[in-house]
Parts: structure tokens; C-alpha cells; sequence
């Protein structure tokens, strides 16, 4: 099983953040059942609101490798995409085998 979890802090110039991450939650969410590969996928909006946190983290898991980059390529998740990218001031990534 393969781990994919992202975390994002959203750009102050790009709207209401709160706004902008339910969205982001709710895009990102409604690709459950859609991509084949993909077992769970969970979002998370931080309430903490501490200095070093992000402001949203995705947490997902996949049958393999090549299920999780057939994920990225996939028409569900591009169709995502756009929207993250136009929110989003700083990501990082890690993808691990459990």
C-alpha cells in the first residue's frame, strides 16, 4: 500500500482562506470512489492556526505505485487541479509504502 499525504498553506491573496479550504476539501473529496487504485482519501482543515502549521493536509492511500500515479494523471484529479493550484502558496509532499 502506497501513502500519499499533501499539505498546503493557502495564499492570503487568493481569498477568504476558510472559504478556500472547504472548498478545497469538498474538490478534493468528491474523488473518492472516481479514480481506480485509490482506497481512501481524507482531507483535513488545521484549526490550530500555529505559525509552523499548514492550512490543509490530504491523507490518502492507494494499492501501489502505479496506482498512485495513475491518480495524478487521471481526469478526476486534473479536473482538481486548477483549483489547488490557484490557492495554494506553499505544498510539500510524501509518498511512502506501508
Amino acid at each position: 500500500m502506497i501513502k500519499h499525504i499533501v499539505m498546503w498553506r493557502l495564499r492570503e491573496e487568493a481569498g477568504d482562506k476558510t472559504a478556500n479550504a472547504q472548498e478545497l476539501k469538498r474538490q478534493l473529496e468528491g474523488l473518492n470512489g472516481r479514480i481506480p487504485g485509490l482506497i481512501k482519501l481524507e482531507v483535513g482543515i488545521d484549526f490550530s492556526q500555529e505559525g509552523e502549521s499548514s492550512d490543509v493536509v490530504l491523507y490518502s492511500e492507494f494499492e501501489s505505485n502505479a496506482a498512485l500515479q495513475a491518480y495524478q494523471i487521471h481526469p478526476a484529479h486534473n479536473e482538481v487541479v486548477p483549483f489547488v493550484k490557484s490557492v495554494r502558496g506553499e505544498r510539500r509532499v510524501v509518498d511512502y509504502e506501508a
